[in-house]
């Protein structure tokens, strides 16, 4: 009889593990490759959640959309953190103790959040780079994707 009972304690573990809710948290940096060290670098966190669902609208026809109802104003979140980061270009191109702090800052992030129980669930990232002589303009972007 108490195998019974602790078989049943185990299951009943075991069913709220699987029904247990997963949760998402996205942290952004963005790392500015304008020169001259003009350019900002952030590293970035939503303090505050945001449904989606509000700002989402259907098209039954495929052309008409109630989309110019929805401020864009109202999808801003209030409450974030901002962590200052090191441009990559300095005044004579790249500057690898700027890279180096930058590492050093998102594993201090990363450490900082695994300690939390958010485990890093995938990186994406993305550049948008100097198109030559009159553009001088560009960042680098990465999304740290988390899940818990």
């Amino acid at each position: 009889m108490k195998r019974i009972f602790l078989l049943a304690i185990l299951a009943g573990l075991g069913f709220t593990e699987l029904t247990a809710q997963v949760q998402y948290k996205v942290i952004t940096t963005v790392e500015s490759i304008v020169p001259m060290g003009i350019g900002r670098s952030r590293m970035i966190e939503a303090k505050s959640d945001i449904d989606y669902n509000q700002f989402t609208t259907e098209r039954t026809d495929g052309k008409d959309s109630d989309q110019g109802k929805i401020k864009r104003g109202d999808a801003k979140v209030d409450q974030l953190a901002e962590t200052k980061m090191l441009n990559f270009y300095s005044g004579v191109g790249l500057n690898f103790q700027n890279i180096a702090s930058n590492d050093a800052m998102i594993s201090s992030k990363l450490n900082e959040m695994a300690q939390q129980g958010w485990e890093l669930l995938t990186v994406v990232s993305g550049v948008e780079s100097d198109a030559g002589k009159d553009d001088g303009k560009g960042i680098f972007i990465t999304r740290y994707i988390f899940k818990k």
